[in-house]
């Protein structure tokens, strides 16, 4: 009897596993830890080992871009298919710094297998998930009997998101036309849990500021000029107690113009999640729910928007008394932005919003550090729809919903390059990213194999949106 393309698929996977996890292991003991200086080397190590490795994988092109900082790697693999839509993979090739004595059981940076995990950085965060598209486009290969990928497949690994991106727009920029692509898919995310696989819709922009208040021009006697004259550190603190009403909604005048509100599909879907907030909590490490009223808690963190105080502070901080009204005082602030939200709007509202808040006597100053925009793919979307049948198969069950709190560069390819972005990720909450004994569990990480396999014919077959070039 012959082989169904699915088992087809999980044979050449189960026959190709071990090379596969050896190759992977050979990647992750490079230690590519972009935020530190000494790593440098490391880092373009790393760059240069995936590009070679990728051109073993089949990839005609693949080549190291060097960037202002770390170095990115970019590959195309053509198809022979003349309609065949255009797919650009992005990942990243760096990770966050680790070391025995912050709690690791064994060298961070030697690959360790226990049972069906295998423990390193950079396992899951994102080594683990970049390198499954290399045995999945190879998967795909074999069931089908082509000699070319379905689609159009590029790759743009970066070597800087651990340390934020800091160069990674420009390089979108520089290369536009050489990435181009009619999807985007991110493997830097992953799923609900081990039971529930998901598919990521979207992730939240970020804007960050410090707003500095200037009173006197030195602290100065409490007793011989208090309340006569504006506190910085009382008016920062009625800055503060206005940016938000008393239902917890963000105050700021056009805060929320524009936003894309939630349908009641999306709450539907978010409700179908087996989410227990008692353990989110415990997570958490906090006492209790809290947030903008008529929303539950993940319609909270993955789709309304947020203003938070990341510090606060101001005057004497010493032990015991000392009788002064400080001369300035300041707070750091996040925005989590949705979709519709653009990080130079809000700017300019938070800052006509400090001007009209803070008092007379009072100098201010606003501070933004560079923003990241929101990105939301639309449920209906084709090439949602042919992520999440590839994943159905590959896990052989119904694929739920999730967006992500967090911020990302992902909104940057979706701005620059107008096209859709999907997230295609396998790792689950326990693989404990940026903590010791990072893991990723060797089972999902073939499922996001099989997944891949799967994905670029369900792309040709079902979504030629592909743009006029």
């Amino acid at each position: 009897m012959s082989e169904t393309p699915d088992s087809a698929v999980r044979t050449y996977i189960e026959n190709h596993r071990a090379a596969f996890l050896d190759d992977l292991a050979e990647w992750l003991r490079i230690p590519s830890v972009s935020a530190q200086p000494d790593h440098a080397g490391d880092v373009r190590r790393s760059a240069e080992w995936l590009a070679a490795r990728l051109k073993e994988t089949g990839f005609p092109t693949a080549e190291v871009w060097d960037t202002a900082g770390a170095p990115a790697v970019f590959a195309e693999w053509p198809s022979d298919d003349p309609q065949a839509p255009t797919v650009l993979v992005y990942g990243h090739h760096d990770v966050q710094p680790a070391a025995r004595e912050d709690g690791w059981h064994t060298d961070p940076f030697e690959p360790v297998v226990q049972g069906n995990r295998l423990h390193a950085r950079g396992a899951a965060d994102d080594k683990g998930q970049v390198f499954f598209h290399t045995l999945g486009v190879r998967a795909h290969l074999a069931a089908t009997g082509r000699t070319t990928p379905a689609v159009n497949l590029k790759l743009l690994v970066e070597g800087e998101e651990e340390s934020g991106s800091p160069h990674f727009r420009e390089l979108v920029e520089a290369h536009k036309d050489r990435i181009a692509a009619d999807a985007v898919i991110v493997s830097d995310t992953g799923m609900w849990s081990e039971d529930t696989p998901t598919v990521c819709t979207g992730m939240r922009g970020l804007a960050e500021c410090e707003i500095e208040l200037h009173g006197p021009d030195q602290d100065i006697h409490s007793g011989s000029f208090g309340g006569a004259v504006p506190n910085p550190a009382t008016e920062v603190a009625r800055l503060v107690a206005a940016l938000h009403d008393e239902h917890a909604r963000v105050a700021i005048p056009g805060f929320y113009e524009g936003i894309t509100e939630l349908t009641d599909a999306e709450r539907a879907l978010f409700a179908e999640l087996p989410f227990d907030e008692e353990r989110w909590l415990r997570t958490a490490k906090s006492h209790g729910a809290h947030g903008e009223a008529g929303y539950t808690t993940l319609e909270r963190i993955w789709a309304r928007p947020t203003a938070e105080v990341n510090g606060i502070g101001g005057g004497y901080q010493g032990a015991g008394s000392k009788t002064i009204i400080p001369s300035s005082a300041l707070v750091k602030l996040s925005f989590r932005l949705v979709a519709g939200q653009d990080p130079d709007r809000l700017e300019e509202a938070v800052r006509a919003w400090a001007a009209a808040t803070v008092p007379a006597g009072i100098r201010h100053t606003v501070t933004f550090s560079p923003g990241t925009r929101p990105c939301l793919t639309p449920l209906d979307h084709p090439a949602l729809k042919s992520v999440v049948r590839a994943m159905g198969r590959a896990f052989e069950q119904p694929i739920l919903f999730t967006r992500e709190g967090g911020s990302g560069p992902a909104a940057d390819l979706q701005d620059v390059l107008a096209a859709p972005v999907l997230f295609l990720g396998i790792s689950v909450p326990s693989d404990g990213w940026h903590a010791p004994n990072e893991k990723v569990e060797i089972d999902l990480l073939l499922k996001g194999v099989e997944t891949t396999a799967y994905l670029w014919g369900d792309f040709a077959e079902n979504w030629r949106g592909a743009r006029a070039r």
